[in-house]
């Protein structure tokens, strides 16, 4: 017996696309802008396809649903723009090699604590840039209490840098003498090295929502993040920041973004780079492992 094909899915109306846009900017702080009705029926169809389900309405009756948790994760992580590649920006990372890392690495020989932060990781390309950084500057790294967390709100790219496996293609800007050190051939492709790879914790995390996290960390990259995010999601989200910076901590940014807010106590230390002052005061230690 010939199986029917399940037709396509109803094209969304603009009700759907503001209701859409609505649950994306309340769950998650992304702005939803006009005329992108296309990208949302190139990404959801597919979900709705794969569900069986032939219109946004019932789709959206479903994610807004008790039991439909899972499907808005996997419809926000739908919607979420991944790009991302190994030292993306290179002046944050000679920043980082230059200033902001020696002086911590002399903290954590001499017993102190440092915690780095990806937020935003993605598939965990930028966390592993920070690894690597850090890893040539402390080749005795695994005998210091230093750590990078790497949170994102896509569950997806979470596990993608779990597994730590990327296609060999992507390390074209990873500089040989580090892609030979820090990377092994796998059947799937090449995975950071395990030294490396217990540097850096993932977990996701909605930037948006409550943060598990307590107490400072010394750096942290929060890049091409809160270009979907309106005006208030962007300043609440730089003073959130703020509060978990330790005094002199840095953070890095994305090429189009600035930390802009007049009574912020960051100060410029480089291009799209922040700094706390030293004397800016503290708020305790950081809890996470």
């Amino acid at each position: 017996m010939e199986i029917p094909r399940l037709l396509a899915p109803d094209v969304p109306t603009e009700t759907d696309l503001q209701a859409i846009a609505q649950i994306l900017h309340s769950r998650a702080g992304i702005v939803l802008a006009p005329g992108k009705g296309a990208m949302v029926q190139s990404r959801l169809g597919k979900r709705l396809r794969r569900l069986g389900i032939g219109d946004y309405r019932s789709y959206l009756a479903l994610v807004t649903s008790a039991s439909g948790e899972d499907e808005l994760k996997a419809m926000i992580s739908a919607l979420t723009t991944n790009v991302t590649h190994f030292f993306r920006e290179k002046h944050h990372f000679e920043m980082l090699r230059s200033r902001a890392l020696p002086p911590l690495i002399a903290r954590a020989r001499a017993g102190g604590r440092v915690r780095i932060w990806s937020a935003g990781s993605s598939n965990g390309q930028e966390a592993f840039s920070i690894a690597m950084v850090l890893a040539e500057l402390a080749p005795d790294h695994e005998a210091l209490d230093i750590r990078i967390l790497a949170t994102d709100i896509d569950p997806q790219v979470i596990a993608c840098g779990q597994a730590a496996i990327y296609d060999p293609q992507l390390l074209d800007t990873v500089p040989p003498a580090l892609r030979a050190r820090f990377f092994q051939p796998v059947p799937a492709g090449v995975q950071v090295v395990d030294s490396l790879r217990r540097l850096v914790t993932f977990r996701e995390l909605n930037l948006h929502g409550p943060w598990p996290m307590r107490g400072q960390f010394s750096i942290i990259f929060c890049r091409n993040v809160v270009i979907y995010f309106d005006p208030p999601a962007q300043a609440r989200l730089w003073a959130r920041f703020e509060e978990v910076l330790e005094p002199g901590g840095w953070i890095f940014v994305g090429h189009s973004e600035r930390i802009a807010r007049a009574e912020s106590r960051l100060e410029t230390a480089g291009i799209t780079t922040y700094r706390l002052p030293q004397d800016a005061g503290a708020n305790g230690e950081t809890e996470w492992h």
